[in-house]
């Protein structure tokens, strides 16, 4: 297929610009007087918000900096002092950032009064009984995955979508670039099998032979052909779930905005019987609620896009969201493979805003079953986000979108920056440099910054059990407290594990190695010894080298402040297999451990899911009600 966008459509990047092919021209229309682009907000209000956000941040830095200083200036600066501040500058920052929001988030939940429409203004309009007047597609993107896991999945959608009456205006599209033939002959297949449950003449499926552009080339491909007669487009990943209920708000406050281009749902994860899963979701779920409320009111207008889950205007996007291809070959030039935020900075440059919503509202998706595919994935993102720094110059972004593309970056360039200033330390200390350093200070400063690290957790964990009923949605009190204090555990053991291998990951990246973006493993699986030790023993010689180095060589003592980090990257290959295993999901399920609402009390949409998988995928041991 051909892109058949209009020429007059683009214009050529000015030679400030890092990139090679045009970009969409900016729209004609500008903004104008004091509210934001739909109207929602008064932007001298939204600058004040982000003033007071960056210097309240600021002023956290500022302030565990001087500590720092105060650790390691002691008789002086050298050059491994001059390492691990400057490590620190690097790493803290989205550290402190997280706080700051999970605190905002709180504030704004429990004591000031009308906290979500400060917010999120937009979300009254999806609260009425409007009338869906616009044509929505609804755009799943497959590639080498279990084709009936998705189809399944929308066929849900579908199902709950007519149960709306509103059924008609939705017309649902798979977008293929599967390359194994064999999965690619059984979706084909499937999709006929299923074609009525999928909505009969209002489904439809294609294959490309040529996955030019990645999954944002799929996109844009289905947006200049079948999806350009839409007014609204819904993309979904093959493991997304939607009610048909969370649809119709996003499309009645698009209806309510037209100048709102992008409307992200806040998407969570789905029960899972994985151990891994179901204590990682566990955390997200009861964090997420804070940590979104309070960057949906200092974002605003400037709002994020996962790739998936979200209402997009089908006209803007189209116009204004082209990706540019960047100079120089892969795995930095090329085609952009983390497309979601480089839209979204687009759309809003375009003058529409880009909004969340920072509430729950039955839109999941699957969380990878082992720590190995964990990492696979993030990897994927991480080698995306790098290749951001070539977009920093864009022009016509607005400030806070800049910062977002900045912050993409630097969310990957932290884990590096922590290990250089962990192993750093250990040389400083090896070296009998130690006795320049105030190790009272030091342990205090550690202390400190360990607790910046988890108050986004224990404010998750307050935000519920403030709520009224909040505790018992996760099974009751009792319960909810264990899940917390495991998932605190699991956090801090596997936070090293993922920053050391993003850390060999951006060394070979720099030397051009790159990962395959294919398909993903979707399903619980035991992970053999052997599988964890051949991508985990990296991690595992380096916790065994900061052990000897510091603890035997130096003493004991001395391990205070790289316990848990040692901990974590020593136990990397055990953590890996038990919280995969098998036996330790189905226990965790039995005993409620890590259990999240949604598995509790049963929504009718994963409910009608787990009728139509009948190999009981999602069925807990326990007894659930349906909702």
């Amino acid at each position: 297929m051909t892109d058949t966008t209009p020429e007059s459509e683009t214009l050529a990047l000015p030679l400030t610009d890092p990139l090679t092919v045009p970009v969409e021209r900016l729209g004609r229309w500008r903004e104008t007087g004091e509210r934001s682009p739909a109207g929602l907000q008064d932007k001298r209000d939204l600058a004040a918000r982000r003033i007071a956000f960056a210097a309240i941040n600021l002023a956290t830095m500022a302030a565990l900096t001087w500590g720092l200083a105060q650790v390691f200036g002691r008789g002086g600066w050298s050059a491994s002092d001059i390492v691990i501040l400057l490590c620190f500058l690097v790493g803290a920052p989205w550290t402190v950032m997280g706080l700051w929001n999970a605190v905002l988030g709180l504030w704004l939940l429990h004591f000031q009064p009308g906290g979500l429409t400060l917010a999120a203004p937009h979300l009254a309009a999806g609260e009425t009984d409007a009338a869906i007047t616009s044509r929505v597609a609804l755009a799943m993107t497959v590639r080498n995955e279990d084709p009936r896991r998705s189809f399944q999945r929308l066929a849900v959608m579908r199902a709950s979508l007519d149960a709306t009456g509103w059924g008609g205006q939705f017309d649902i599209f798979i977008l293929s670039d599967t390359t194994d033939l064999g999965v690619a002959a059984e979706e084909e297949r499937l999709f006929h099998a299923m074609r009525a449950e999928l909505g009969g003449p209002r489904a439809q499926y294609r294959r490309r032979t040529v996955n030019e552009g990645f999954k944002a080339g799929n996109v844009r491909e289905f947006l200049n052909n079948q999806g350009r007669g839409h007014d609204f487009y819904l993309p979904l990943d093959s493991d997304s779930l939607m009610s048909g209920a969370a649809i119709l708000r996003l499309v009645r406050i698009m209806q309510a905005h037209p100048r709102l281009g992008i409307l992200q749902s806040l998407v969570v994860g789905s029960p899972a019987t994985s151990g891994f899963a179901r204590i990682f979701q566990f955390g997200m779920r009861h964090g997420m609620r804070s940590y979104s409320m309070g960057a949906a009111w200092w974002q605003g207008d400037c709002g994020p896009y996962w790739g998936h889950n979200a209402l997009i205007r089908v006209a803007p996007f189209r116009r204004h969201c082209r990706l540019p291809v960047l100079a120089g070959k892969p795995p930095l030039g090329g085609h952009i493979l983390s497309h979601d935020q480089v839209e979204a900075v687009l759309m809003r440059r375009a003058g529409y805003e880009v909004r969340s919503i920072p509430v729950a509202g039955e839109s999941w998706e699957d969380t990878p079953p082992t720590l190995m595919d964990f990492t696979k994935r993030d990897l994927r993102w991480c080698q995306g986000n790098m290749q951001y720094w070539r977009l920093l110059g864009l022009r016509g972004l607005r400030p806070t979108s800049r910062f977002q593309i900045f912050a993409a970056i630097m969310m990957y360039m932290g884990a590096p920056a922590w290990m250089l200033m962990t192993a750093t330390a250990a040389v400083k200390l090896i070296e009998g440099d130690g006795t320049q350093v105030d190790i009272a200070f030091g342990i205090a400063m550690f202390f400190i910054m360990f607790a910046v690290s988890l108050v986004p957790k224990l404010i998750g964990l307050l935000d519920i059990a403030l709520t009224s009923g909040g505790a018992a949605r996760y099974g009751g009190r009792l319960r909810f407290a264990l899940g917390g204090l495991v998932e605190a555990l699991f956090s801090i053991l596997m936070a090293p594990v993922v920053a050391f291998r993003v850390t060999l990951f951006l060394i070979g990246l720099a030397f051009g190695r790159s990962v395959i973006w294919g398909g993903q493993n979707r399903d619980a699986y035991r992970l053999t010894w052997r599988d964890a030790a051949r991508g985990l023993w990296p991690q595992s010689l380096f916790g065994l080298g900061l052990l000897v180095s510091i603890g035997l060589i130096k003493g004991l003592d001395t391990l205070v402040w790289a316990g848990p980090m040692i901990a974590g990257l020593l136990l990397a290959i055990p953590f890996a297999v038990l919280t995969a295993h098998p036996r330790f999901g189905r226990l965790a399920g039995r005993l409620g451990l890590c259990a999240i609402p949604d598995e509790v009390r049963i929504p009718e949409t994963l409910a009608r899911l787990d009728r139509m998988a009948g190999d009981g995928e999602r069925r807990d041991a326990r007894p659930r009600k349906a909702a």
